[in-house]
């Protein structure tokens, strides 16, 4: 792995990781496809369209359907979908806290009930790595907690000290496996993972103690969670100068185009969230203007693409009316057409801060931005309509 700074405007820095699977410039955006594949019926030929760089997948899931032993008998997740670029991989821990009540928490791991058909399943972080080992994914992530918010101070204190202790067992355990003559991937990459809630002393004294563990990149996670939009950026601006600056920072989950634009200023260069597909597959889409609800009546007639100028594969070919005639009529290529535009909108979005990172109007770009986000723009073009 290689990561190297190009450029820097005040926090927000524009930056390359090379990794075996091939470069990824950054700040990034993850194309989430939980199980190896993006809901809506893409495909990754659509990905590698729409200017994807890395696609992220579940190792919970995959473990559970169709299985990680499977998928490495078929040479790794990359030939098993096709896909020539990064990828990587959750380490299930965040299902710590989203089935939580199908879980129990112990030092050796965590005990679950699959959500499919109830039997029972065992994941510490020696597992957890094992699983993604298996399916060779470019990065994989340190099995953590994700705690509850909110929660208490002594809960988050055993919590954290629990996932830095697991983070050590995660590095132990991927030495090994990239020992092997045999392993799918012998040059993966791990990422710790930052805790802490909302707690600003538990979280710089979890990135300080992570920082001197050596991984290749650090993610913070435990955020978009419940807390509001100002005590996350403030986690943000408290903990991010507390891990290396000379390593790639992923926020996890997270999150709107506004979220994105605010994080990346404060030194982020990783992100994903299933909000542009999940929104896509219910006919919201993202314009430079505001979010538009294609089911308002509104738009029956209206011949325009989504937005005018973007190059998509839907706006270069349909009309805001046939695809919301699409959507009315429950035809998945309405809910196709609206993820890959809201994909598409993402990528550029990304391509749009690096270029501003690297020409120094990285205040300006964001300013504007969020104006037009916000309906503030003095453009009308379905300005911030919620929908």
């Amino acid at each position: 792995m290689k990561y190297q700074i190009l450029a820097k405007d005040g926090r927000a820095k524009r930056a390359v990781l090379e990794t075996v699977h091939g470069t990824v410039q950054t700040p990034v955006f993850m194309n989430v496809g939980t199980v190896g594949a993006i809901k809506g019926a893409v495909s990754t030929d659509d990905l590698r369209e729409i200017g994807t760089q890395v696609e992220l997948s579940n190792t919970y899931h995959l473990h559970v359907r169709t299985g990680d032993e499977t998928i490495r008998e078929l040479g790794g997740l990359h030939k098993f979908m096709n896909w020539d670029r990064p990828i990587l991989t959750d380490s299930g821990g965040f299902q710590v806290f989203s089935l939580a009540g199908l879980r129990k928490i112990k030092e050796e791991g965590v005990y679950f009930n699959s959500h499919i058909d109830g039997h029972k399943i065992f994941m510490g972080p020696e597992e957890s790595i094992r699983i993604q080992s298996n399916l060779g994914s470019t990065i994989a992530m340190a099995f953590d907690e994700c705690a509850p918010h909110p929660c208490t101070r002594e809960y988050m204190e055993n919590s954290v000290a629990r996932t830095t202790r697991w983070l050590a067992r995660c590095k132990v355990e991927m030495e090994r496996l990239n020992d092997l003559p045999d392993t799918v991937n012998r040059e993966q990459l791990l990422f710790g993972i930052n805790q802490g809630g909302t707690f600003e002393d538990i979280r710089v004294a979890h990135a300080e103690a992570i920082r001197a563990m050596d991984c290749d990149g650090y993610a913070i996670g435990g955020l978009a969670v419940g807390e509001s939009h100002e005590e996350m950026y403030h986690i943000l601006d408290v903990t991010v100068p507390h891990l290396p600056e000379d390593k790639p920072v992923y926020l996890m989950g997270v999150g709107t185009p506004a979220n994105i634009l605010e994080s990346v200023d404060r030194g982020v260069d990783f992100f994903d969230c299933v909000y542009p597909s999940r929104n896509g597959r219910h006919g919201h889409v993202y314009t430079s203007f505001g979010k538009l609800n294609l089911f308002n009546e509104k738009y029956a007639k209206d011949l325009r693409p989504i937005e005018e100028g973007c190059r998509c594969p839907a706006c270069r070919s349909y009309s805001r009316a046939y695809i919301r005639h699409l959507l009315k009529a429950k035809e998945m290529l309405g809910m196709r057409l609206c993820v890959l535009h809201n994909l598409y909108f993402y990528n550029t979005l990304m391509t749009e801060i690096r270029d501003a990172i690297e020409n120094r109007r990285y205040a300006e770009y964001k300013e504007r931005k969020l104006a037009g986000l916000n309906g503030k723009s003095g453009e009308t073009d379905g300005a911030a309509e919620q929908g």
